[in-house]
């Protein structure tokens, strides 16, 4: 008999989660029945899009929402080995049960001395959202000027890096001077503390007087606002989140696009990584042959412990994580 922890939504998230919106239970796991295997969690992912996403699919008192890399620990499936490690999407609990059909194995070079932590992060579902946002929503071109904001997040320092690595100019933008210090490190072109800087409109003509053929935004709001007006003619927005207003209890109000988007002829496209699923192993591929390589650099911050999930994801959501936010059980 396996006893599993598991963190649950003791209450919806008004305003900014607290640690008092989460609970902790004990789930007693039952036996393995044929095709099904046991699996406990090593590394917990927590990522921005659990806040609105908790919002819309989860009662309160369902397990919270997110992705983890597990160990196999028993199998009655011949297509899952004991010790093996893959990627599973059940939520915040160290032991679970599956049939496998919902489990991703690691690829197959993964290299020894590489975390597997990565898969949650610059080789996983940040790093595809990069890859395909940029491929194609952006559609970046060589020589073109790329801009993108939560630049040292999980999926923001994967995206200035593909770009530099597709012939681009990369601005980026982050909310310490640290993670400016970062984003230089990986080879960002121009980087800058939105913080900190008198007029963010001043700060992007600054980086890029010539203005921005792609846009990569993962914050929206008022950053959303000042970006759009900076869009070179024929520029390419890709929405990928919007941070800056998941934990606002009300609605922030506007920006209105109507005069860039017709005059500049611009394409603002939303999307989720999920469509792309089909090509998952392309994208993963290709992001690990960049890491390994060395063109492509990452940096987790990890949160020891998994008592200490809640802790980890307000942390993250307050942006104090460098990279990917990952929670080692």
């Amino acid at each position: 008999m396996v006893i599993a922890k598991a963190w649950v939504l003791k209450k919806h998230f008004d305003g900014f989660p607290k640690t008092s919106d989460f609970d902790l239970k004990t789930i007693e796991l039952p036996n393995l029945k044929d095709g099904e295997l046991l699996l406990e969690s090593v590394f917990l992912s927590v990522d921005p899009y659990m806040r609105p996403y908790s919002q819309w699919q989860m009662k309160e008192g369902d397990i919270m929402i997110g992705t983890q890399v597990a160990r196999i620990v028993e199998s009655k499936n011949p297509a899952f080995t004991v010790g093996a490690f893959v990627v599973g999407n059940k939520g915040w609990t160290t032991h679970f049960i599956s049939d496998g059909k919902d489990l991703q194995h690691l690829p197959s070079s993964w290299p020894e001395s590489l975390p597997k932590s990565l898969a949650l992060g610059t080789v996983g579902m940040p790093g595809l959202t990069a890859y395909f946002g940029l491929l194609e929503v952006c559609k970046m071109k060589p020589g073109e000027t790329v801009l993108v904001n939560a630049a040292a997040g999980a999926v923001g320092s994967v995206v200035g890096q593909l770009a530099k690595i597709g012939g681009c100019k990369v601005v980026g933008c982050a909310g310490s001077d640290d993670k400016v210090t970062y984003l230089k490190k990986l080879g960002f072109d121009e980087a800058f503390n939105y913080k900190t800087v008198k007029s963010l409109d001043e700060a992007l003509r600054k980086a890029s007087p010539d203005g921005y053929d792609c846009f990569f935004d993962n914050v929206g709001g008022e950053f959303a606002s000042v970006a759009i007006n900076q869009m070179k003619k024929y520029g390419r927005i890709a929405i990928c989140g919007a941070i800056s207003q998941y934990n606002d209890s009300v609605p922030q109000k506007g920006p209105y696009v109507q005069f860039p988007m017709i005059f500049k002829e611009l394409q603002m496209e939303g999307f989720l990584v999920s469509r792309w699923n089909d090509r998952r192993k392309e994208g993963l591929q290709a992001l690990l042959k960049w890491v390994v390589e060395g063109k492509v650099k990452y940096h987790e911050q990890v949160t020891e412990g998994f008592e200490n999930m809640p802790m980890a994801f307000i942390g993250m959501l307050k942006g104090e994580n460098l990279g990917k936010a990952i929670v080692k059980v």
